[in-house]
């Protein structure tokens, strides 16, 4: 079950990069829970060895694509972030102290810890796209506007996998454009 649980991360990697359009430099949000992988309620059988695989299918997030990536803990640490260092600078984040373990911050977040280079908290963000692997809610760190993408990738191993891009608000009322109209004469505001 391994290989297929890293090959169908992997795959939902280039599900959401394909369909948010995702481009080097902007930031991914992971919710994770081993335990809806592994096939059991989510909090109640978490492993380590399931992060792992989960892990290496991700990693094309950052070696592939050039993506910045963030891993939700549980809500016993509030759902903060696991990042490196470099992302927590880049994005301006605020860091919080704790060290996530399985039992408090999740499997997933606790094996990112140890993986991840000068690893720390971040206590929220505003990524660009999601992946929700076992529907552990990370509405919270999504920029505005989120918009659900509905790709090929269903599952990972048991666990359901909701995947989700961000759009720029659309502001303005009746008279607002939100693409360049082609004007063959002048336009005013008036």
């Amino acid at each position: 079950m391994s290989n297929n649980i890293r090959e169908q991360s992997e795959a939902a990697v280039y599900a959401l990069v394909q369909a948010a359009g995702l481009k080097p430099g902007q930031l991914v949000v992971i919710g994770c829970s081993t335990s809806e992988v592994a096939g059991a309620r989510i909090g109640t059988s978490g492993t380590l060895d399931v992060a792992q695989e989960i892990f290496a299918g991700l990693d094309v997030l950052h070696t592939e694509f050039g993506l910045y990536t963030a891993f939700q803990c549980c809500e016993h640490l509030n759902r903060a972030l696991v990042v490196e260092r470099h992302t927590l600078e880049r994005f301006g984040l605020e860091e919080v102290a704790a060290v996530p373990v399985p039992t408090a911050g999740g499997s997933m977040a606790a094996y990112a810890y140890r993986r991840l280079s000068a690893a720390c908290l971040a206590e929220t963000i505003a990524a660009d796209a999601g992946i929700d692997i076992g529907e552990t809610l990370i509405g919270m760190h999504i920029r505005r506007v989120a918009v659900p993408l509905r790709t090929e990738v269903r599952t990972i191993g048991k666990a359901r996998v909701n995947m989700a891009a961000t759009r720029p608000k659309l502001i303005g009322g009746e008279r607002a454009v939100y693409q360049l109209p082609d004007i063959a004469g002048t336009d005013s505001c008036e």
